[in-house]
């Protein structure tokens, strides 16, 4: 259950993603639009983990974040940004893809282990409303294809993570639905 808190928060997430689309040069002159987001549980409850679907120009870029409470140690991550959230404090706000607790979130859906996360919204520490996600995932596996476990996968078989849709292709997918389209977001490629 992802919990969301009603929060001022400084900069906004629009602010974080055209600042990251603009940094690794993918923002297209013009607006972009955010088509909508999902989430997933950190089984431990200590990393929120968003993924945001925005399209700027023709592309649907697949941006995945994940929220800390205090800064990695390696300083090779990808510090995305630095967010004050008026409930939870100072967030640090990584590339989710190079985020090993975001990865193996991933490792469990593409595994069938782990379903996007319920939404439930909290104001002054009591739930006002329960949230649909605004992108919906499904898991979409191959005739035939047996569906390794998520501790096979563990093991380094690979799979991938799209940065924009229609970038990746595999035997078993995640496939994310939103408005007025639909798109593979992660996939894995069971070999024959």
């Amino acid at each position: 259950m992802a919990i969301i808190h009603r929060a001022e928060l400084t900069p906004s997430k629009n602010e974080i993603l055209h600042g990251l689309l603009t940094a690794r040069g993918w923002l297209e002159p013009g607006e972009f639009t955010v088509l909508g987001a999902y989430r997933f549980d950190d089984p431990a409850g200590q990393v929120g983990i968003e993924c945001h679907l925005v399209r700027s120009g023709e592309i649907v870029f697949h941006l995945v974040l994940s929220y800390r409470d205090a800064p990695l140690e390696d300083e090779d991550a990808d510090l995305v940004a630095t967010m004050e959230h008026s409930v939870l404090g100072t967030r640090y706000i990584y590339d989710g893809l190079e985020d090993e607790v975001a990865l193996d979130c991933f490792l469990r859906a593409i595994a069938g282990a782990q379903d996007q996360a319920d939404l439930d919204v909290y104001e002054n520490g009591e739930l006002v409303e329960h949230r649909p996600q605004s992108i919906r995932l499904r898991r979409e596996v191959d005739a035939g294809v047996e569906v390794p476990s998520v501790e096979q996968l563990e093991g380094g078989a690979p799979f991938v993570i799209a940065q924009s849709i229609g970038g990746v292709d595999g035997t078993v997918r995640l496939v994310a639905e939103w408005s007025d389209g639909s798109g593979v977001v992660a996939a894995f490629e069971v070999a024959d």
